[in-house]
C-alpha cells in the first residue's frame, strides 16, 4: 500500500511540473525594485539632447553673425534644457519647420520649440506655453491687401509655409483668396519681392524678420490668430513632462525667455503669463 501511494505521489508531482509555464522567473522574497528612470534618460535617451530647430526665424534659430554664437529662442532654451538635464547639447538644424515636426514624431530629435496647436498635440506632447505671438500678414509694396480684414478677396495670393499651422488654418478659412505654398520662409521672401504673392502669413516674429529683407514691405496692424510656443517632446516620453513643465516655469520666471527674445531681436511677441 505504501509503495502504491508513493508511485501515485510521484505521478501527481510529475504532472504538476508539466503545468508550470517555462521561462517565467519568480521574484526573490527580498528582491528590491530597480531605480526609477531619471529625467535625462527619459528625455535624452541617446545620452545627449537633440534639439530640432529651423533657420530664418528668431523663435527658433538664427546663425551667428560672422561665425559667432547662434541666436534664437529655441536654440537658447534647448541649450538651457540640456544643462538642466546634465547632458551634452546637440542642436539639429533642419531646412524647414515641417522637417522638425517630422523628426519629433519619429523620435529623431528629443525636443522642439514650436506652436502648440491642437493638431500637433495629437502627435507630440507639449509643456505650457512660454511665448505668445500674434499671427499676421506681411504685404509687398503695392499689394492690394491693405488690412487684415481685406485679405480674403478673389485674385489675391496669400503665401504660407507648406505644412505649417498657418497653411492648415488659412487653407480652410480663406474662401476667395488663393493660398500659395512656399517650401521655406526664405523662398517666401523671394516670392514677395518678385510679386508672385501679395502677402505672406505667419507669426509676426518671423514677419518682422522677413520685412527687413523685402524692401517696401510692411507688417499689417491687427491679427488673424495667435501662436503659443511651447516645448514639445515625442509621444511616449510623457514621464518626462513634469520635468519639462518645471523647466518652462523656471525659464519664464528667471528671465531667460525674455533675454533670449531680446538677444534674437524678436518682435511681435511676449512671454506667456505664468500658470
Amino acid at each position: 500500500m505504501v509503495s502504491i501511494d508513493r508511485r501515485l505521489f510521484a505521478s501527481f508531482a510529475f504532472a504538476a511540473a508539466l503545468l508550470v509555464p517555462c521561462g517565467i522567473a519568480t521574484a526573490e522574497p527580498d528582491a528590491k525594485p530597480g531605480p526609477a528612470s531619471s529625467p535625462a534618460s527619459i528625455l535624452a535617451p541617446s545620452g545627449k539632447l537633440r534639439a530640432g530647430l529651423y533657420p530664418g526665424t528668431p523663435t527658433s534659430y538664427l546663425a551667428g553673425r560672422d561665425g559667432g554664437t547662434p541666436r534664437g529662442v529655441g536654440y537658447e532654451l534647448g541649450k538651457a534644457l540640456a544643462e538642466k538635464l546634465g547632458v551634452p547639447y546637440e542642436p539639429v538644424v533642419f531646412k524647414k519647420n515641417a522637417e522638425v515636426l517630422e523628426a519629433v514624431q519619429s523620435g529623431a530629435v528629443d525636443v522642439a520649440f514650436t506652436n502648440a496647436s491642437v493638431a500637433r498635440a495629437k502627435v507630440m506632447d507639449f509643456a505650457p506655453a512660454y511665448l505668445d505671438i500674434e499671427l499676421g500678414y506681411l504685404v509687398r509694396a503695392g499689394s492690394p491687401v491693405a488690412s487684415v480684414d481685406t485679405v480674403d478677396q478673389k485674385g489675391t495670393k496669400i503665401g504660407v509655409t507648406k505644412g505649417s499651422s498657418s497653411d492648415g488654418v488659412l487653407s480652410r478659412d480663406l474662401k476667395n483668396a488663393e493660398v500659395v505654398r512656399a517650401e521655406t520662409v526664405g523662398l517666401a521672401a523671394e516670392m514677395l519681392k518678385e510679386g508672385k504673392i501679395d502677402a505672406f502669413a505667419t507669426n509676426k516674429a518671423t514677419l518682422f524678420e522677413m520685412s527687413d529683407k523685402v524692401p517696401g514691405s510692411k507688417v499689417l496692424d491687427g491679427r488673424w490668430g495667435m501662436e503659443r510656443h511651447a516645448v514639445a517632446i515625442p509621444k511616449g516620453r510623457d514621464a518626462g513632462l513634469p520635468f519639462v513643465r518645471s523647466f518652462t516655469a523656471e525659464v519664464k520666471a528667471n528671465g531667460l525667455v525674455a533675454g533670449a527674445v531680446e538677444r534674437a531681436g524678436l518682435r511681435g511677441a511676449q512671454v506667456s503669463e505664468m500658470k
